[in-house]
C-alpha cells in the first residue's frame, strides 16, 4: 500500500519543524536552531517518504537506522519524532534542554524513544552508524533478508568530518564495503568561529572517492523534497560501497536576519528574529505551532506504514528456521547457560590473562550466536583472536573476526553502535596504554549503556622494552571513574574466566585489564562477583591486609608467605572490580576489609583512589621506563622487597597509635 501526505501537508510540516526549531530554543535560552532549519525538508523527507520505521514498535528489529551526528541539532530529531508520533508532545519540546525533560540538550538512546544513538561529541554518531552498518549486514548474511534487511542514514556536518575519528570510520567502512549506509553530509560551510575557509580546504568528494565511497553531488537541493527524494532513493539503490550525498544547504533558513551567517550555529535569535522568520514562511507568529490536523495526518501516515511494515516482517520471521539463534543473538544468553563450558584451573597453571580471554572466548563462543570479536591490528597480542572463524569482509559478511586496523577511534565508536543495534555483542582489542584513543567511545557506551566489552592486555608496566609511550599508569584509575562503565582486572586464569562471565551478564560495557605476562594461579575467581574477596587468609584476626589486583595479586600472596615466617597473620585480598566492590552493603564491605585493621594496596599503576580501601598504598605514581618486564616492575618499585617492608612499617605504625 502507498501512503503519501499532500503536496500542502509537506510544506506545512517543513514549517512546523522550523518553527519549532527556532521556539524550543528560544525558550530555552540554548540550543542550536541553525541546521535544524536548514535540514527540516531532508528530515521530513526521510521520515515520511524513505525510511523504514514504526513510531508504535520503536525497537522494530528491522528498522532502518537514523543518526544524528550533528547531534546539537537535536531538537531537529525531536520535531520529527513529536510530528511522526513517537511519543514526543509538545509540553515535552517546551521544556527543550530542561532538567528531566524527554529533550534533553543532545539525543540519548534509552532516554526518547526514537533516538538510536547518544550523540554530541562530533564525529561519534558517523562512526556509531558504521557500526551498526557492519551489524546489519553481518546479522543479514548468516539469517537472510527476511530476518534483517535495512538501511542506517547518518546526518554529517563539516565538524563530524573534521574530526579524525571520521577519517578512520570511513576508510573502514569503505573498505568494508557497506552499501547499506548512507550518509547525508550537511555541507552548509559554517562552523562557530565562521565560516570553514577559517580552519579547512579538505575536498570531502575526494576524500571520500579514495575511500571507495560512492560519493553522490546533490547540489542546491536542500528545499526541494521530491529532488531529495529522488536522490536518497538513488543512493538507497547503490551496490557495491557506501554512499555519501553531500547536500548544500544554508544554515538557518529561511531567516532574513541569520541564513548562512555563523550565527545561526548557536542561539542568536531573539522574539523579533523569531517573528520576522515565521512571516517570511507564512505561518502564524505564535510559539510551537503545530496545527492538530496537520499533526494527525503525519502520524497517520507514519502509523500506518510503520503497523504494514511490523506485520509483513512478524510474519515472514515466523518462518525462520533458526529462529532460536535469531532470539539468542539478540537476547545474550546468561553465563549460567555456558558455565559448563568454560576451563577452569588449578595451582599449577600459569598463563597470562590475555592468553586465557582467548580460550574462554573459544568456549563461549557456541553458546553466544552474537558474538563478534575484533581488534586494532593487535588480534593475536590481545586474546581477541577466535580459533576458526573467518574474517569479516565485503565478500564474507558473516565473518565473527572482525579486523579494525590500525584504527583505535573507530573501532571504539563502531563496537558501540554495533551494540546499540542489537543482534551482536562485539569485542574490541587493543594494548591498554591506547585506551586513550578510545575515551570517547568508552564514554558514550557508559553514558548509553551500550553492552559491548573492551579488552585491553598489556596492563601494567610489566609490558617490558617498549616503555612509557606503552606502559599504561593512569589508564586504570581514569576507567575506574567513568560512571557505568564496569571495570575487571583479574589476578589470574580463573578471575579472568569469572570476568569474562559478568561482562556477558552485565547490561552496559565492561572493561577487562588483562596482562601481558604470565601470572600465578592464586584464586578460584569467586572474587569477581563481589568485586573482591579474600584469596588467603591465616588464623585468628589479621595483623595486615594485602589488597591487590591483576598480576599483583601473586606478588601479595608470596609476600603473606613470607611475612607469615616472621610471625606476621596476613589476609590477601583480591579487589578485581572497585565498581562491583562499591554495591556490596556496608557489612559486607568490612567482612573483606574488617575495621582496624591496617589495609596495605598493591597495583603497578598510579595510587589514586587507593586511598579509600586502604591505609598505605605501593604503585607507580610516575611514567614508566624501558626495560625487560620484571626489572621494570623491580625498579618502580613492585617487588616482593617492597611489598614485605612496606608491610612491617605499616604494622609497626598501627602498633604505635
Amino acid at each position: 500500500m502507498s501512503f503519501r501526505l499532500s503536496e500542502q501537508q509537506d510544506a506545512d510540516a517543513v514549517s512546523v519543524i522550523r518553527g519549532l526549531a527556532m521556539d524550543a530554543p528560544l525558550v530555552a535560552k540554548s540550543g542550536h536552531q541553525g541546521t535544524a532549519m536548514s535540514l527540516a525538508p531532508l528530515g521530513h523527507v526521510l521520515f515520511s517518504r524513505i525510511m523504514r520505521h514504526s513510531p508504535k514498535d520503536a525497537n522494530w528489529r528491522n528498522r532502518d537506522r537514523f543518526i544524528l551526528s550533528n547531534g546539537h541539532a537535536s531538537i531537529l530529531q525531536y520535531a520529527l519524532l513529536f510530528l511522526n508520533g513517537y511519543g514526543l508532545e509538545l509540553d515535552d519540546l517546551k521544556k527543550f534542554r530542561q532538567f528531566g525533560s524527554a529533550t534533553p540538550g543532545h539525543p540519548e538512546v534509552g532516554h526518547t524513544a526514537g533516538v538510536e544513538v547518544t550523540t554530541g561529541p562530533l564525529g561519534q554518531g558517523f562512526a556509531n552508524a558504521v557500526g551498526m552498518a557492519i551489524a546489519e549486514r553481518h546479522l543479514r548474511a548468516r539469517f537472510g533478508a527476511v530476518a534483517c534487511d535495512h538501511h542506517t542514514y547518518v546526518l554529517a556536518g563539516d565538524g563530524c568530518f573534521m574530526e579524525g575519528i571520521s577519517h578512520e570510520a570511513a576508510s573502514l567502512a569503505g573498505h568494508l564495503k557497506l552499501d547499506r549506509l548512507i550518509c547525508i553530509f550537511d555541507d552548509n560551510g559554517i562552523t562557530i568561529d565562521g565560516s570553514t575557509s577559517l580552519s579547512c580546504s579538505d575536498d570531502v568528494a575526494k576524500r571520500f572517492s579514495s575511500y571507495g565511497w560512492n560519493v553522490m553531488q546533490l547540489g542546491e537541493i536542500a528545499d526541494d523534497m521530491d529532488a531529495l527524494e529522488d536522490a536518497l532513493i538513488t543512493a538507497r539503490s547503490n551496490i557495491g560501497a557506501p554512499t555519501l550525498c553531500i547536500l548544500k544547504s544554508h544554515i538557518g533558513t529561511p531567516s532574513p536576519d541569520f541564513t548562512d551567517s555563523h550565527e545561526a550555529h548557536g542561539n542568536p535569535f531573539n522574539s523579533g528574529h523569531v517573528a520576522v522568520t515565521k512571516k517570511v514562511m507564512g505561518i502564524p507568529d505564535e510559539p510551537f505551532w503545530a496545527p492538530t490536523e496537520l499533526v494527525e495526518a503525519i502520524r497517520k501516515n507514519a502509523m500506518t506504514r510503520g503497523a504494514e511494515l511490523v506485520s509483513s516482517y512478524n510474519k515472514d520471521i515466523a518462518s525462520l528456521s533458526e529462529s532460536y539463534l535469531w532470539d539468542a543473538a539478540w537476547s545474550t544468553p546468561n553465563s549460567n547457560s555456558f558455565s559448563s563450558l568454560l576451563p577452569s584451573y588449578d595451582e599449577t597453571a600459569s598463563f597470562a590473562t590475555r592468553q586465557i580471554i582467548q580460550k574462554v572466548l573459544d568456549a563461549s563462543l557456541p553458546a553466544l550466536p552474537g558474538l563478534i570479536s575484533g581488534s586494532a591490528d593487535l588480534t593475536g597480542n590481545t586474546g581477541t583472536k577466535l580459533s576458526k572463524q573467518i574474517a569479516q569482509s565485503a565478500k564474507a559478511p558473516d565473518g565473527r573476526q572482525i579486523y579494525f586496523g590500525i584504527r583505535e577511534h573507530a573501532m571504539g565508536a563502531a563496537i558501540v553502535g554495533m551494540a546499540l543495534h542489537g543482534g551482536v555483542l562485539p569485542i574490541a582489542g587493543t594494548f591498554f596504554v591506547f585506551a586513550d584513543y578510545m575515551r570517547p567511545a568508552i564514554r558514550l557506551a557508559a553514558i548509553s549503556g551500550a553492552r559491548c566489552v573492551f579488552i585491553f592486555s598489556h596492563d601494567s608496566v610489566g609490558v617490558g622494552e617498549d616503555g612509557p609511550t606503552h606502559q599504561p599508569v593512569e589508564q586504570l584509575a581514569s576507567l575506574r571513574a567513568i560512571p557505568g562503565l564496569q571495570v575487571i582486572r583479574p589476578a589470574d586464569p580463573n578471575e579472568t574466566v569469572a570476568a569474562w562471565c559478568a561482562a556477558v551478564d552485565h547490561n552496559g560495557p565492561t572493561a577487562l585489564i588483562l596482562s601481558r605476562q604470565t601470572v600465578l594461579s592464586v584464586t578460584d575467581g569467586s572474587a569477581v562477583a563481589t568485586g573482591a574477596g579474600v584469596v588467603r587468609d591465616c588464623e585468628g584476626k589479621p595483623t595486615i591486609i594485602l589488597v591487590g589486583t591483576g598480576s599483583e595479586v601473586g606478588l601479595c600472596v608470596t609476600a603473606a608467605t613470607e611475612l607469615s615466617k616472621t610471625g606476621e597473620k596476613c589476609r590477601v585480598v583480591s579487589m578485581p572490580s572497585w565498581d562491583r566492590f562499591e554495591r556490596l552493603t556496608k557489612d559486607q564491605q568490612q567482612e573483606i576489609f574488617p575495621k582496624n585493621i591496617p589495609v596495605l594496596s598493591v597495583e603497578a599503576g598510579v595510587t589514586m583512589g587507593w586511598e579509600r580501601y586502604a591505609d598505605q598504598t605501593i604503585g607507580i605514581n610516575r611514567f614508566g621506563t624501558s626495560a625487560p618486564g620484571a626489572i621494570a616492575l623491580e625498579k618502580l618499585g613492585i617487588s616482593l622487597e617492597a611489598v614485605v617492608q612496606a608491610s612491617k612499617s605499616l604494622i609497626n605504625d598501627f602498633k604505635t597509635q
